[in-house]
């Protein structure tokens, strides 16, 4: 990591928005996530065009509220990438109990498709899930900063992570919602080896993990859910109708898009084939119209996304700024290879969303404004004005 933050004189919008030695951010990276941004939101509304006319009467349904978040995004990307990233560092622990709340709130919504993973207010609904990832990041960099030379101990280097994590992992896991607790997990490692945990912990860590593992599938109801999942990726066609229908339908969008593709529009699987082709398996939708091809071009957009992200890391002036950056790449590279990895039956299951292409609001604007911290931390030096 470059040189340490130097402090800053004043307060106020001085010291939020501190003006920078060299007023750029890093453009590769900004220009990645803009690809991904215009990619994603014009391969959504090709998938989605059509359950927008079935289900709303109107075709445009999706692609206008994701435009609206989508802006919405971009004005947070734009704001976060000129404060002081050490600003959040403040709201590591006050964010806590709020999403830990919101998390037990959604337990009183309505079932959707038996889960309860939505807080509604009116038409308005979100995740809170996409919360906790959000706030993890900010307490794992927090506490791996504030504890940096005590990591060696079990009260400073394992017990607050396992705490944060098992609230969280918990509430999200009895939702149920798989996907986003393994997520979860693989942030919170991936930040605590980055972060110099020492392999004692990592170990015992693994352990706790594995332990977790034991204790829910002794829960009956999750049982049965994750056996049958398991049983259906293994062959998708011992139930062609029911649990592997969605499966069998992503193989066959993906089987036909061949070398080069149907074309852009002319997916044939997301008429009323393939159930929610702008949510979870709009990758699918993306392997037929575009084929080998655009997929190999989407698998590569992301790699250079995380590729820059890690240098970033490196680059950073700072272990708090590296550990955010670390953070926020780790989501958008494990949420991309789970997501590939379901569309293509490489694993099981899981439910979970493909970053800048899946629609879903909240989860998008919340994606721009951590780019928009990386980018903050991609400013290497300050002045003060003069």
């Amino acid at each position: 990591m470059a040189k340490k933050h130097r402090k800053q004189s004043g307060g106020g919008l001085r010291a939020l928005f501190p003006r920078y030695e060299n007023t750029s951010v890093d453009l590769t990276f900004m220009v990645l996530v803009l690809l991904l941004l215009v990619f994603g939101l014009v391969m959504m509304f090709s998938a989605s065009y059509a359950q927008g006319y079935y289900r709303e009467g109107n075709s445009f349904h999706y692609i206008t509220r994701q435009l609206v978040w989508a802006v919405a995004g971009l004005c947070a990307m734009f704001i976060f990438s000129r404060m002081d990233y050490h600003f959040w560092r403040k709201l590591a622990w006050p964010l806590f109990p709020v999403v830990t709340a919101l998390l037990v709130l959604c337990y009183f919504m309505p079932e959707v498709n038996d889960a309860h993973r939505w807080i509604f207010i009116g038409n308005f609904q979100f995740q809170p899930s996409e919360l906790a990832k959000f706030s993890l990041v900010l307490l794992f960099s927090h506490l791996l900063v504030s504890n940096e030379k005590k990591l060696g101990q079990f009260r400073y280097g394992i017990f607050p992570f396992a705490v944060i994590l098992g609230v969280y992992a918990g509430l999200i896991v009895k939702e149920p919602h798989l996907s986003a607790t393994i997520l979860l997990v693989v942030m919170g490692g991936i930040m605590l080896v980055v972060g110099g945990l020492p392999a004692k912990w990592i170990a015992a860590a693994g352990g706790l993990v594995a332990a977790g593992v034991a204790a829910i599938m002794l829960i009956p109801s999750l049982h049965e859910r994750a056996m049958g999942r398991i049983t259906i990726w293994q062959d998708p066609s011992s139930d062609p109708l029911g649990t592997g229908y969605q499966t069998l339908q992503s193989l066959y969008a993906i089987g036909s898009g061949g070398l080069m593709g149907a074309g852009i529009g002319n997916s044939r699987q997301k008429y009323l084939f393939l159930p929610e082709p702008q949510n979870d398996f709009v990758f699918s939708v993306v392997c037929e119209e575009l084929g080998f091809i655009g997929a190999l071009l989407v698998i590569l957009l992301f790699s250079l996304l995380i590729w820059r992200g890690f240098t970033i890391v490196i680059k950073a002036r700072d272990r708090f700024g590296a550990m955010l950056v670390t953070g926020f790449i780790a989501q958008v590279g494990v949420q991309a290879i789970l997501n590939m990895a379901v569309v293509t039956n490489t694993i099981p299951a899981t439910g979970i969303s493909l970053p800048f292409f899946s629609y879903g609001g909240t989860a998008l604007a919340i994606l721009l404004g951590e780019m928009g911290i990386i980018l903050s931390v991609s400013r290497q030096t300050t002045v003060e004005k003069e």
